[in-house]
């Protein structure tokens, strides 16, 4: 299960692998990153970007498939951070070729959003939300204990 906080909000998502996708705020290009949930991991197994430069430049073991340069980190994390901002559009989260702002999950917070895998279910009324494999339940902050960090 992958765990999502912010901005005093908790949602579960009963899912294996997700795609998080956002435009780059200086090149205005895609960036994709495909990570599987595990217990109490989150593995980067391919990254994606259509382009090169501020920063963005695919490392030398990457390769150019249908417009995006993509490469194979399989890098392990426990937690995810994310910056969002009012300045560039939401992050898109991505599962089963479908889509969808991040925000219609967890709202944008004044300071991160974080993402990590989970092994139990955070309980609380369930909330209507894309079709992202199941719906999530979604709680305010204040109603459990903070995840571990």
């Amino acid at each position: 299960m992958l765990c999502l906080a912010s901005g005093g909000v908790k949602a579960v998502l009963a899912i294996a692998s997700f795609t998080l996708a956002w435009q780059h705020s200086v090149e205005k290009i895609r960036w994709e990153e495909s990570y599987r949930v595990e217990a109490g991991a989150l593995v980067l197994e391919e990254a994606r970007v259509q382009g090169s430069g501020a920063g963005m430049e695919p490392p030398l073991t990457s390769s150019l498939k249908d417009g995006f340069w993509r490469w194979q980190p399989q890098q392990t994390m426990s937690e995810l951070l994310l910056t969002r901002s009012e300045f560039t559009p939401d992050y898109q989260f991505c599962t089963r070729d479908q889509c969808h702002a991040l925000t219609e999950i967890v709202p944008p917070a004044a300071t991160v959003t974080r993402l990590w895998a989970c092994d139990k279910k955070v309980t609380g009324p369930p909330v209507t939300a894309p079709n992202v494999g199941a719906q999530p339940d979604i709680q305010s902050a204040n109603d459990q204990p903070s995840a571990p960090r």
